[in-house]
């Protein structure tokens, strides 16, 4: 039986998230780790769109975008046991995977936030404006979110739900261009959310630096278990 493969890199926020999206289900995938300036041509020959992640399943089936992936892991493979998060809170995972709230602040992310985010990140090649306007307009996603969690103790819930996790990577990515400015605003909910997901055994998992992949390589194993400690257990 053929295995799925994984095409990575470590610091993708795209692929963060669909790193945990499978570390949250029972598929268990090859991992091929790459570096972005010298992609594989095995890679490009089945997604010309040359961006990570990309997943091959075990039929083939070529899965090029990080929120389809979470979703086929979660849907294909669920894992009502796994140790993060407790029956309760995968069945209500589960539940929340396709709900309006849940595409509608994805979407806000992905097509709004991240936008502002690259242009905030690496203002010097966006000329046009400031890079405290980019941070400005990038900062009204911030806000909403801020507002999201007055209601609960998660995005959707006082549960981690899709959104929460395919969110985060990039909201932590915002926070680490200007550590001090962003940990002194006035966004309390949002800090201790960032900080419970980033510090999750989950993340840290997800975040295990694999070897890099190079056709020639033995076979890489997905990396599904941590010490009581959160180390990555090899």
């Amino acid at each position: 039986m053929n295995c799925a493969i994984l095409y990575s890199f470590r610091r993708c926020p795209y692929a963060m998230r669909a790193r945990m999206g499978i570390h949250l289900s029972q598929l268990n995938p090859l991992v091929r780790e790459i570096e972005l300036k010298h992609k594989p041509r095995e890679m490009l020959a089945i997604s010309a769109k040359g961006t990570v992640p990309v997943l091959v399943t075990q039929d083939n089936q070529v899965i090029s975008e990080s929120i389809d992936i979470m979703r086929y892991a979660l849907t294909e493979y669920p894992d009502i046991a796994t140790h993060h998060l407790t029956p309760g809170e995968y069945q209500s995972l589960l539940s929340w995977l396709d709900k309006p709230t849940t595409t509608r602040l994805i979407n806000a992310n992905d097509c709004d936030f991240k936008p502002w985010l690259d242009k905030y990140k690496y203002a010097d090649r966006y000329p046009e404006y400031s890079q405290l306007y980019y941070r400005q307009h990038a900062e009204q996603f911030i806000q909403l979110l801020e507002n999201q969690l007055q209601k609960h103790l998660y995005l959707c819930t006082d549960t981690p739900t899709l959104a929460d996790f395919a969110i985060f990577p990039f909201i932590r990515q915002f926070a680490n261009v200007e550590p001090a400015w962003f940990n002194g605003m006035p966004y309390p909910k949002v800090h201790t959310w960032l900080a419970t997901l980033v510090n999750s055994r989950l993340f840290i998992l997800a975040m295990y630096k694999y070897p890099l992949w190079l056709p020639q390589q033995n076979k890489i194993q997905f990396k599904h278990s941590t010490n009581d400690d959160g180390r990555v257990i090899p």
